[in-house]
């Protein structure tokens, strides 16, 4: 198993549904030997989450904790078979890292067709930087063509060991990652592993996907979390 340097899809206690401070958040990923964490909250269209303004002011938070490198930034909705995105261009610029996924509290699930559309859609924005758990088998894509227009478009798709755990697993996520890491390896598409977590505790915790990655014998050169280095010059391109 190799050393995982990041993690950069997690949520605190402002996104609604999670139970963490930023602080603690940060301090567990130091405890678990992180260079890099990610905190990004839910834009709008989830119950409970946060208003605009907390996107527009986290220049105020502090770069750096517990030794460890922090990014903030937000998983934003897509709203629509367009690819309508929840959050305003201007915010979005100002977030250090972007994500954008599908949640069915505000999404209205369509036919494959569309619903692939809708993520080649958001992989064309320049602004996002990965997309979240493509993985719902309750929101049926095309992996093929996601997986193509990622790596020409230099986006990231994301492995969730959230959407894989039993308390709350997502339909058929093993199986439709099993699809979507056949065509990574197909076409060298890199992935990046994620925890989603929505407590300290679950930080950098990636006990599913390895089981699906050791399944595959998926390569590791294509994890992009092993080096932070490599993430940062992810990003820096995108900028």
């Amino acid at each position: 198993m190799i050393k995982i340097e990041l993690d950069v899809h997690t949520h605190t206690l402002a996104s609604g549904h999670a139970y963490g401070t930023i602080r603690e958040m940060a301090k567990s990923a130091s405890e678990k030997g992180l260079k890099l964490l990610g905190i990004t909250e839910h834009a709008k269209g989830i119950p409970g989450t946060c208003e605009d303004i907390y996107f527009g002011n986290l220049r105020v938070v502090p770069r750096k904790m517990y030794g460890i490198d922090l990014l903030l930034g937000s998983e934003i909705n897509i709203l629509d078979y367009k690819g309508t995105l929840s959050l305003s261009p201007e915010l979005i610029d100002k977030l250090d890292i972007r994500i954008a996924g599908i949640h069915k509290q505000c999404y209205r699930v369509g036919t494959i067709e569309q619903n692939t559309d809708a993520i080649l859609n958001v992989i064309k924005n320049p602004r996002i930087d990965i997309i979240s758990h493509p993985d719902d088998g309750s929101c049926p894509l095309d992996y093929e063509p996601i997986v193509k227009a990622a790596k020409q478009n230099s986006v990231l798709l994301e492995l969730n060991n959230n959407s894989l755990n039993p308390v709350n697993k997502r339909m058929n996520a093993r199986e439709n990652n099993l699809k979507m890491l056949r065509f990574c390896m197909q076409y060298e598409v890199p992935v990046l592993l994620s925890s989603d977590a929505h407590d300290p505790v679950d930080v950098a915790r990636f006990d599913f996907v390895w089981n699906v990655l050791e399944d595959i014998h998926f390569p590791e050169e294509l994890i992009i979390n092993k080096d932070v280095s490599v993430f940062q010059n992810f990003l820096y391109k995108r900028r």
